[in-house]
């Protein structure tokens, strides 16, 4: 089903385009959800009349293909929710009113979080910087600005994917939440993992056991590694804010990132598929299906 709240206003008036896309069947057959809030690829003229860079240049903010890679997961059982907007336009890994302040001509009320190191970066909620460091705005933003996007895309795509979750828990007794993001190839070098020494292919970020069973990631690392991943955990991945905001093992909602390596998929100067691209998709279907057939290992004794 493809879902849009009641009463939405239209981010852009020259555009039809919701937030978001839900596949999901009612009841929920498994307690599986996944979500993909990087992979949007539309940008409203309204930022892109105050953009100072050209839309090239914001596409490579988003996780590329990722809400393709994870399609064929709903015929599996899980229920998805793709972000159909653009990264840069409104960053749904974030808390939505982590904004920071230099970008704006007026002040920020006192619930807008204008302190932490992804605003610092140029990476709050709403982007100041794209790829290259490059300044995005060729203006000052207000902030009635940010607040409708916050309102028209942060707020209702949390609200879809909140209400996945419930359906999922009554369903079965809990929900399974897999956000689905990719990394660039430099950042997947980084990592150190027990087997293979540094460098990887998959990192899983669970906040250090906090946001989900150890079932879970055990579970997802085991046949990761026996399709031939390289998975690392919790660095330099350990979770954003889906991942912190919904894991709650104890509330019966476990959460877990997956960060996918660029380089398996695609030509990260171009933005255009390689052959890893089936392999890939076909190997999270492979990886769904387990998830649906195991789950209630995860579920407390």
């Amino acid at each position: 089903m493809d879902a849009r709240p009641d009463n939405l206003p239209d981010l852009d008036p020259a555009s039809a385009e919701p937030p978001f896309h839900i596949l999901a069947a009612d009841p929920p057959p498994t307690p599986l959800v996944f979500a993909s809030p990087h992979s949007g690829r539309h940008y409203p003229a309204v930022m892109l009349e105050a953009s100072a860079v050209h839309e090239d240049l914001l596409r490579r903010s988003e996780d590329a293909l990722v809400d393709q890679i994870i399609a064929p997961a709903a015929g599996h059982g899980a229920g998805l929710i793709l972000a159909r907007h653009g990264r840069a336009w409104m960053d749904l890994n974030r808390e939505p009113w982590e904004l920071d302040p230099t970008m704006f001509s007026d002040d920020l009320p006192d619930f807008a979080r204008a302190r932490s190191a992804r605003v610092a970066a140029g990476l709050g909620a709403i982007a100041r910087v794209a790829a290259e460091g490059r300044e995005i705005y060729a203006r000052k933003l207000t902030f009635a600005e940010a607040r409708a996007r916050v309102e028209t895309t942060h707020q209702p795509y949390h609200a879809a994917l909140s209400g996945l979750l419930e359906r999922a828990r009554a369903a079965h007794g809990l929900a399974v939440l897999i956000d689905w993001h990719s990394m660039p190839e430099a950042a997947a070098r980084t990592a150190v993992t027990p087997r293979h020494g540094k460098g990887c292919d998959i990192v899983l970020g669970d906040r250090f056991g906090a946001a989900c069973s150890r079932k879970l990631t055990d579970l997802v690392e085991r046949e990761l590694e026996a399709m031939g991943y390289r998975v690392a955990r919790n660095a330099p991945y350990a979770g954003g804010y889906t991942t912190e905001h919904y894991g709650r093992p104890r509330e019966r909602t476990h959460a877990l990132q997956i960060e996918i390596s660029r380089a398996l998929y695609m030509d990260e100067k171009t933005l255009e598929p390689t052959e890893g691209l089936a392999k890939l998709t076909a190997d999270v279907a492979a990886l769904t299906r387990v998830l649906a057939r195991d789950w209630p290992r995860l579920a407390p004794a």
